[in-house]
């Protein structure tokens, strides 16, 4: 048995990881579930260092992104004509327009508007209320895209993966039927990652004062990689304890997945289990 595995959705299928590969199903337009296998490129493989705890946070998230990126281009270019598939150009530059994107919206901007909202000058005030103001502009962003049709269908492909992994997780056999009663929620979710991030940011932020604009935006920059290791050990917790307390600070995750999970049907269990089953199957 593969001792952990997770994934993500994508357009219209799901991508499994395990320790070493990664598959990607997708059910194009005709019916046909597609699936692509590999065995990408590990910085923590590499390099045994970036596997300490607080050091593997960062190195993940860095994986993680890659090779979610090329799951979700797999899965855009099962749809459409042959000239609008991305290329690794487009893939590039949709990376860096993303990072670009999160860095405006949810370091720049909260940062920004407290120096209009003010704080009475407390520095510690300050940085507490960037913190709220963050999380306001996070949660208002997913209410916001839970509204788009094709984010919908996300979604549920989002929940058909977490049902799969828990039937996996509990020993059961890879069938639909199986699968089907699991909840959606699951305490490893890459959604309660992005949580844990806010709250240790905001711990961490309010220890650096109020200095100017460009010196706060600098910081929280440069701490980024202290932040994502910290969450990522608060979240290998989380998918690995039953205590009475992790479950206490996990249960704000698993809230906020109701927003970016649905319940999916048959078909869409279908595919998860099938990205999962090519995983299992190269890495047993």
């Amino acid at each position: 048995m593969v001792r952990q595995v997770g994934g993500q959705a994508v357009i219209e299928g799901v991508m499994m990881r395990g320790r070493r590969f990664v598959a990607t199903a997708v059910r194009r337009e005709s019916g046909e579930i597609v699936v692509q296998v590999k065995e990408p490129w590990s910085a923590g493989r590499r390099f045994p260092c970036l596997r300490w705890p607080l050091v593997r946070g960062a190195a993940a998230l860095v994986d993680s992104l890659v090779v979610g990126l090329e799951a979700l281009a797999f899965s855009a270019n099962q749809f459409g004509a042959e000239e609008e598939k991305l290329t690794p150009r487009d893939l590039v530059l949709t990376l860096v327009t993303a990072l670009g994107l999160g860095v405006g919206l949810f370091i720049l901007l909260p940062t920004v508007l407290m120096r209009w909202l003010g704080g009475g000058g407390n520095p510690l005030l300050l940085n507490l209320g960037e913190g709220v103001l963050r999380m306001a502009i996070f949660f208002l962003y997913i209410l916001s895209i839970t509204r788009l049709k094709d984010i919908r269908r996300i979604f549920e492909y989002h929940g058909a993966e977490h049902k799969v992994v828990h039937a996996y997780e509990h020993g059961r056999p890879l069938t639909v039927e199986e699968a089907r009663p699991f909840s959606t929620l699951h305490p490893r979710c890459g959604t309660s990652f992005l949580l844990y991030v806010m709250v240790v940011s905001i711990i961490l932020f309010s220890f650096l004062g109020w200095p100017a604009l460009w010196l706060r935006v600098l910081s929280r920059l440069l701490l980024l990689p202290a932040v994502a290791g910290l969450s990522y050990e608060l979240l290998r917790l989380a998918g690995r304890s039953n205590s009475p307390l992790v479950r206490a600070f996990s249960w704000p995750g698993l809230l906020l997945q109701r927003l970016t999970t649905r319940e999916p049907d048959g078909a869409q269990l279908e595919v998860a289990l099938r990205a999962l089953e090519e995983v299992v199957k190269r890495e047993s």
